[in-house]
């Protein structure tokens, strides 16, 4: 029964996306519940990503997602350039000329939708007594205008899907002081580094860190802190931590949005996938892993707020 409602759920979601579109005729054994799909992943999201994928798998054993992690840049490459890579995980929509390439060069109508927020987290070193933030400030330091004793630390100095967002929402387009900035492998390597450097401040996703459930997070922030950063629009200008509900809400100022984007235009592996994350099964793996979901769920009888403000 469940199965039939989620193919219907498909067929509405690709009937509406795929409108007035040229078709493209669909490979052999390629289908929702079936099949090999390529995608490119923002590594921001790695660790819920991860877990919607292997739920996808459980319910259709048949069908294999195969994902590679990697700066949000290089998904848009793979995406233009990769015959293989069918699918994207990135912090923005296409734009207008891309958008306007595919029409007009591939004759192609990408599919695209926001499916969840995350936000970018302050975070500071577990001794650290330095923990409330506002842009202003984040902006003067990046700048290297100010407190140049501390080192901020990106997942890659370019490329990133962090470095564009905060070059965009901080920075306004200026350009970062590289002498005070520093580029970390991984999300992963600015938490080690960050531990390991009492001036150290690091900027990443959420979704490494947030989840108060997840025990190797847990273990993270017994090396870390996440910092607050003030509310401008709110009343009172709080701090307030990246929590589900400020995400949802946009109380933490540093929020933004995780897309797919999808080349195919017939019922097949990528667009069972993005039917399952638009929908409720999908939506509450994005919600269990404490980001903003874009369905809308009753937040206001969960624990996150009591288990984040702990740590």
């Amino acid at each position: 029964m469940m199965k039939n409602i989620f193919i219907l759920f498909m067929g509405l979601a690709l009937f509406l996306i795929g409108c007035n579109r040229k078709k493209m005729n669909a490979p052999e054994n390629d289908s929702p519940e079936k099949g090999t799909l390529h995608i490119s992943v923002d590594e921001s999201f790695r660790p819920v990503m991860e877990e919607q994928i292997r739920m996808y798998e459980a319910s259709f054993p048949e069908a294999k997602i195969i994902a590679s992690y990697k700066p949000e840049a290089e998904c848009f490459r793979d995406f233009f350039s990769d015959s293989i890579t069918k699918m994207i995980f990135v912090t923005r929509a296409l734009s207008y000329k891309e958008d306007k390439y595919l029409h007009d060069s591939m004759h192609f109508f990408p599919a695209y939708l926001a499916v969840a927020s995350d936000a970018v987290a302050v975070i500071v070193n577990k001794n650290s007594t330095d923990t409330l933030f506002t842009l202003d400030r984040l902006q003067q330091q990046l700048l290297g205008k100010e407190n140049r004793q501390q080192t901020i630390v990106f997942d890659g100095l370019n490329a990133t899907s962090t470095v564009r967002f905060i070059t965009d929402s901080v920075l306004k387009g200026q350009h970062f002081d590289t002498s005070v900035v520093k580029a970390a492998a991984s999300s992963n390597e600015v938490i080690n580094y960050v531990s390991n450097n009492p001036n150290a401040i690091g900027l990443i996703g959420i979704n490494w860190i947030g989840n108060p459930e997840e025990p190797e997070q847990v273990e993270k922030l017994k090396q870390v802190k996440i910092a607050y950063v003030q509310c401008d629009l709110c009343e009172g200008k709080p701090f307030v931590k990246p929590m589900q509900e400020n995400i949802l809400n946009h109380r933490y100022p540093l929020v933004r949005k995780l897309y797919y984007i999808l080349k195919e235009n017939y019922m097949g592996l990528g667009t069972g996938f993005s039917s399952f994350l638009k929908f409720e099964r999908g939506q509450l793996i994005f919600k269990r892993a404490y980001l903003g979901p874009v369905m809308d769920f009753d937040l206001r009888n969960v624990n996150i707020n009591k288990k984040n403000s702990e740590n």
